[in-house]
């Protein structure tokens, strides 16, 4: 493990390098979060799975960085452009956005616009210009007029030269750190429904024309218009306002104010509108993705941890129920381990007043059989309903009647795990015996189901 590392993280998280250096030394024994977090608080100096989570993932992001620095030093060596100020400014790079900035003027790239014109020999021409002193750059233009190389003009020449200019622009250490500060203070994404589209993408009508700031746009909004856009319904597009990203670039390299500056300034705009404002949308998009993803998964986690230690009904006779209309409500008797003991079908939502009168009699007279202390309904279609009916039937009111949230029952009544527990009844009963499970114990049931569908996330 690196020392520097680990004096690195230290320094950022405010703990010592002794506690990062054992949780890395730890890490690198195989030891998983869980385990260092309860059973190695006396070499951690008590770090909790937060802490020890991000120095985990800390430690990789600058093994990543390392691994990519040592890559890009081979590189620019092989191609005999490695220098003692260029590896110095290559190992101080502290994240992977400026060690690929300072890397790029160097990467072997594609033929640019650029390139093409320096094979026409217009590199000399665009120094000249981009020094801006006095002469008169048309007069300079002329002599690179070359049939051959397919300089027919003086403004091929001068076309040529604000190319290699714009190029050098783009590949600006400082002027990318800026144009970058600039989209992430100042950026606004930017949303329009696909046009054609907008009945078929009606569940993204809020983002059919939408605007937000980057900095302050929540995770939930910027995934749901990531979402449309990859369905095919939305343009997303990241911008800010193009005068003042070139009013920045101006500031670092307007010199003069002479006709040579005057080319400089096309190459400029050219710079950032061909160049720059494409790379920095991509760059931002990809950013604030993960930003969002990570919060996201924040929400999901804390969701998802309020829910599993909820506190439990315990012990209990429980009646479950999973309502719906058309097809009956679905009904399970339990006792206080969770065994079924009954199950059946009612129908309270008939037409019939003396059908729905029957029905209840049902459900009362299996409370009174089996001895039932609490009844769960799900919160799916027609939970409302068959609440209210069950509240009408007049039980004891030593019975609790309590609403469960179905979300995932489904997911469940169909997997292994409860066809292992139930071979020889159907999914209907599978998830009513889910519904009613969760009441009594939340955590031993949800353990059971995939987390995400669990319904506790943004969407």
């Amino acid at each position: 493990m690196e020392v520097k590392h680990i004096l690195q993280i230290a320094t950022e998280l405010r703990i010592t390098d002794k506690q990062v250096g054992a949780v890395a030394l730890l890490l690198t024994e195989g030891a998983t979060v869980p385990f260092i977090a309860r059973y190695r608080k006396e070499a951690t100096g008590t770090l909790d799975e937060v802490a020890i989570t991000t120095i985990r993932d800390r430690l990789e992001q600058l093994a990543e960085l390392d691994k990519r620095c040592e890559a890009i030093l081979a590189s620019l060596e092989e191609h005999g452009h490695l220098t003692d100020e260029l590896k110095a400014k290559v190992l101080a790079a502290e994240t992977m956005s400026e060690l690929e900035d300072i890397y790029l003027p160097y990467k072997p790239k594609r033929r640019t616009r650029a390139t093409i014109a320096k094979e026409k020999g217009l590199e000399p021409l665009a120094k000249m210009l981009f020094e801006q002193s006095s002469f008169d750059p048309e007069k300079e233009a002329e002599k690179f007029i070359n049939a051959e190389k397919e300089v027919a003009s003086i403004e091929d020449a001068l076309a040529g030269a604000r190319d290699i200019i714009a190029e050098w622009i783009s590949e600006d250490q400082q002027a990318r750190a800026d144009m970058r500060a600039l989209f992430w203070k100042e950026g606004q994404y930017s949303s329009k429904v696909i046009p054609g589209k907008e009945e078929e993408a009606i569940k993204y009508k809020d983002y059919y024309d939408w605007t937000e700031a980057v900095a302050t746009a929540p995770s939930h909004r910027v995934l749901a218009i990531r979402r449309g856009a990859n369905e095919k319904f939305l343009l997303m597009r990241i911008i800010v306002d193009e005068d003042r990203a070139v009013s920045i670039l101006e500031s670092q390299f307007i010199k003069n104010e002479n006709a040579a500056s005057a080319q400089v300034r096309i190459a400029l705009r050219d710079s950032y509108k061909r160049l720059l404002a494409d790379s920095m949308e991509t760059e931002i998009r990809l950013e604030s993705k993960k930003q969002a993803d990570e919060a996201a998964i924040k929400v999901f986690a804390e969701n998802l941890r309020q829910l599993l230690l909820s506190s439990p009904l315990g012990e209990k006779n429980v009646l479950a129920i999973d309502p719906a209309f058309r097809t009956g409500c679905k009904v399970v008797c339990l006792d206080k381990q969770g065994k079924l003991l009954y199950h059946d079908v009612v129908f309270p939502h008939a037409s019939s007043e003396s059908t729905a009168q029957t029905e209840g009699f049902k459900i009362a007279a299996w409370c009174q059989k089996f001895n039932i202390e609490a009844i769960a309904i799900g919160n799916g279609t027609a939970s409302r309903e068959t609440e209210a009916f069950v509240r009408g039937l007049g039980l004891p009111k030593e019975i609790q009647i309590v609403m469960v949230n179905e979300s995932g029952a489904s997911v469940y009544s169909a997997s292994q795990v409860a066809r292992d527990e139930f071979p020889d009844y159907d999914i209907t009963v599978r998830g009513a015996v889910s519904i009613g499970r969760r009441l009594m114990d939340p955590l031993a049931e949800l353990v059971k189901i995939d987390p995400k569908s669990i319904g506790v996330g943004q969407y």
